[in-house]
């Protein structure tokens, strides 16, 4: 029966033996002897009858013992469970001087920015860090699920309010240092999405399908959204394409909000199957011991010994 499981203190188990010695001394004790004052009377002896009173003084032994079951804690084993596996996501946005160009009524950061927030709102229950770069790497939001921390990025990392050391755009170190923060996390899968406008010096020379295998190595998908006018350089689209991600080429803020949902539905929610876990079970056993104390509770209206 699937209620009949572990137990939280199984030791306890062990008093069981009580009412097993109340059942045994119920049913393997002598009948009980009257003495009537009657001279040579004889007493009409029923097997049936005497049956159906052991059974009745047995349900007293029976609910002591469904009391030591309940206090040993009984548990079952419940269903094997499915839960959202976790995917660790890096933002890697280009905040150099080019990213403050026209792009539909506002500019390419502020477009990429607004759709990394529709984005994350989309994932609930991933992890997401962020990353701006130029120049130089700044790791401003770390993993995390809380997308709020996100959110509130914009306003203080628009390129126009940056230092002049931001000015440039080096995408070979950007990626390497957003792995070196994903490789951190040992739990869930692992992904950068890159925004950038620009070509990358530091890619060219073989330093593409480097880094694209230090990705593949640590199992590092990459995607890249190149919202500039021109088309993704080569490297970029080399990188992605062999660690099993995709560049795109949105030219205006919807296509961009598409280049994610798109990125959503490649990068699918993966489900783990969770481990069983016991847990408390006292109903099937609580239920057991009410029925014993209402047949207890009858039989003291007629199905008993009485010494007249």
């Amino acid at each position: 029966m699937e209620w009949i499981g572990v137990f939280r203190h199984p030791s306890l188990l062990a008093l069981l033996v009580l009412p097993a010695a109340l059942l045994l001394w119920t049913w393997r004790r002598s009948g009980r002897g009257v003495v009537l004052p009657l001279d040579e009377s004889r007493i009409p002896h029923s097997r049936m009858a005497q049956f159906f009173l052991r059974c009745a003084e047995s349900l007293p032994a029976l609910a002591l013992a469904v009391v030591i079951v309940i206090l040993a804690g009984p548990q079952k084993w419940d269903v094997p469970r499915y839960k959202r596996a976790l995917t660790n996501i890096e933002f890697c946005v280009d905040v150099s001087g080019s990213m403050t160009a026209q792009f539909g009524s506002g500019d390419r950061y502020t477009g990429a920015m607004d759709a990394i927030n529709k984005f994350v709102d989309a994932r609930k229950g991933d992890a997401f860090g962020l990353t701006f770069f130029g120049n130089n790497v700044l790791h401003w939001v770390p993993l995390t699920t809380d997308p709020s921390a996100v959110k509130c990025a914009p306003p203080f990392m628009h390129p126009r309010q940056l230092p002049f050391w931001f000015g440039g755009t080096e995408i070979g170190k950007a990626l390497r240092a957003c792995r070196k923060v994903l490789v951190e996390r040992e739990e869930g899968d692992r992904m950068i999405v890159l925004v950038t406008d620009g070509y990358s010096s530091d890619l060219s020379g073989g330093a593409d399908e480097e880094i694209a295998r230090e990705l593949i190595r640590d199992d590092i998908t990459c995607y890249a959204i190149n919202i500039g006018e021109s088309q993704a350089p080569d490297e970029i689209v080399r990188i992605t394409s062999m660690t099993g991600g995709e560049a795109f080429n949105p030219d205006d803020p919807r296509g961009l909000e598409h280049v994610f949902a798109s990125i959503d539905k490649m990068q699918k929610t993966r489900m783990e199957k969770t481990t069983a876990e016991a847990s408390d079970h006292f109903g099937p056993w609580t239920l057991v011991g009410l029925g014993l104390l209402a047949a207890l509770l009858l039989a003291f209206f007629g199905l008993r010994y009485t010494p007249w």
